[in-house]
């Protein structure tokens, strides 16, 4: 016994030698990572809380509504659980949260069906309340590979919490009055105060064009098929729509799936008015087309307590795990507040849970310099093909600073992460003043003298230079997700592996800008 305790002592020392001889091995130690800058391969944990993602799965299109009875969001959404069924897939699981920050998970509310049922894979839908009847409908839908393949189905709950389908409800595409048998998907169901009945809205086709059908009623049971809601202004198939009233506007909020794959909104100052915006000239009124994000945040869909109206979508994963892979369907929940412009013009900004969340502050620590740098106590100033990088990051992430543009110059600059020593591809989020972008990108960059070579873009969406040339960042990430905020009126969601536990730098490729004020802090 004693032999062979000594031979397995012996063994674990020599394996302990081999492993800090190799030059190639993984840091794994907290003490080794706080002292290099060189690449470090991150694990991802099964869930996120702040950007919600659960233990086993990935979150799909998300059906949020404020409800009125436990004063609390709901928000449905389509389970992925990616494991290979392609019969039955993406039941209805159920989240709750006060503060679009923290979630509580009930886990599944609406199961799959049978594979002779309508519904043996599901898809978005919408929950309403019903006060006189103190009952929750939740309408979605109904997905198969036999045609019909999409039908509008119903479960309804007394506490939502425990759903029923409600199989005596079966809303079928009607066919007769041109509208497409399997093209018909995504209700949306709202009250119209002004009408006095309920409005159902559905994404399909009508005599081989886009269109958003439109259905009425005054019980949610028995409804009536009415003209088109929206008529496609480019005959793109627009996805989850949601329709509201804020402030002095209506609008409709969609995601394109043809050609931008995009969360874009429409306004106008009634409903009436906003049904039948089907020129051609109106999108031009509209800054880039009303385009709230980029392509690696979708399905997005709002919700509002009367105070703040919030916008959840999907961030996507990718592809093998890597930044620059193709973006695969569902991914981890992600949260915006809504702001009306006075124009009422759409923007996005960090909901204010989220930025209070992220409350513990973390030391900076200076790691590298490279290029023409100046610094002062409080800010660096940075000419083209510079950048200083700080020591890695934790899993959970705020970054804030302010970004000042010489008065005459133009800019690019941004946020760089991956950014280690020993590798020359650094994922990096470009602001362009200069072009009026904000874009992510996986380039290459020179350690000693800061010059790097163009890639195309991973996702872009366009904004607007500032007029006073500041620009006011705030970056969050969970693991791999990165969300960045400019001037409280832009969100740029981003997929980044390996982004916990690496460096990061700040950077400008183009002109000169100061950056100040630069805090980092977690949860």
């Amino acid at each position: 016994m004693k032999t062979m305790i000594l031979i397995a002592s012996m063994l674990g020392m020599s394996m302990s030698f081999t492993a800090c001889s190799d030059d190639n091995a993984p840091v794994i130690t907290d003490k080794n990572l706080d002292e290099t800058t060189t690449f470090f391969s991150s694990t991802e944990p099964g869930n996120y809380t702040t950007y919600y993602k659960p233990y086993v799965g990935y979150v799909g299109d998300p059906m949020p509504f404020f409800d009125p009875v436990s004063k609390e969001f709901r928000i449905l959404y389509l389970q992925d659980d990616r494991d290979g069924n392609s019969t039955i897939y993406h039941p209805i699981h159920e989240l709750a949260t006060t503060d679009a920050a923290n979630y509580i998970s009930f886990r599944e509310a609406i199961p799959c069906g049978a594979a002779v049922e309508d519904d043996p894979a599901i898809g978005t839908g919408s929950t309403i309340y019903d006060e006189a009847g103190k009952t929750y409908y939740t309408f979605y839908t109904g997905h198969k590979s036999a045609e019909p393949r999409e039908v509008i189905l119903l479960a309804t709950s007394k506490d939502c919490r425990t759903w029923t389908k409600d199989r005596s409800f079966r809303l079928p595409s009607p066919v007769e009055q041109g509208y497409d048998k399997n093209e018909f998907r995504d209700p949306y169901v709202f009250y119209d105060d002004d009408a006095q009945l309920y409005r159902m809205l559905v994404s399909t086709l009508k005599d081989g064009k886009s269109v958003i059908a439109q259905f009425t009623s005054t019980d949610l049971h028995d409804w009536t098929l009415a003209a088109p809601f929206f008529t496609n202004v480019w005959g793109r198939f627009y996805e989850c729509p949601d329709v509201f009233k804020m402030g002095n506007y209506w609008y409709m909020i969609y995601s394109d799936k043809d050609v931008t794959r995009m969360v874009q909104y429409f306004y106008a100052s009634t409903l009436d008015e906003l049904m039948n915006l089907s020129g051609d000239g109106y999108p031009s009124t509209l800054p880039d087309e009303g385009k709230l994000e980029a392509t690696s945040f979708y399905a997005g869909k709002t919700a509002s307590d009367g105070q703040n109206r919030y916008l959840w979508g999907w961030c996507a994963t990718r592809e093998g795990r890597k930044t620059t892979g193709n973006t695969d369907w569902a991914g981890a929940l992600v949260a915006h507040k809504l702001v009306q412009n006075e124009d009422g013009t759409l923007s996005l900004n960090v909901p204010q849970a989220i930025s209070a969340k992220y409350s513990q502050p973390v030391a900076l620590t200076e790691k590298a310099r490279v290029g023409e740098v100046a610094s002062t106590a409080s800010s660096y100033t940075l000419k083209t093909n510079s950048f200083v990088r700080f020591a890695r990051l934790g899993n959970q992430n705020k970054i804030t600073m302010t970004v000042t543009v010489p008065e005459g110059t133009e800019a690019v600059f941004g946020l760089s992460f991956v950014d280690c020593s020993d590798k020359e591809e650094k994922v990096r989020i470009f602001i362009e003043d200069k072009y009026g972008y904000l874009k992510m990108k996986e380039v290459t960059v020179n350690e000693k003298t800061g010059e790097w070579n163009d890639a195309v873009s991973i996702t872009e969406r366009a904004i607007v230079p500032a007029a006073d040339n500041v620009y006011h960042i705030e970056a969050y990430t969970e693991q791999s997700v990165c969300v960045v905020y400019v001037n409280g009126k832009y969100a740029f969601t981003n997929r980044i592996y390996d982004l916990a536990k690496n460096p990061w730098s700040v950077f400008c490729t183009d002109g000169e800008v100061t950056v100040s004020d630069i805090k980092l802090s977690t949860y």
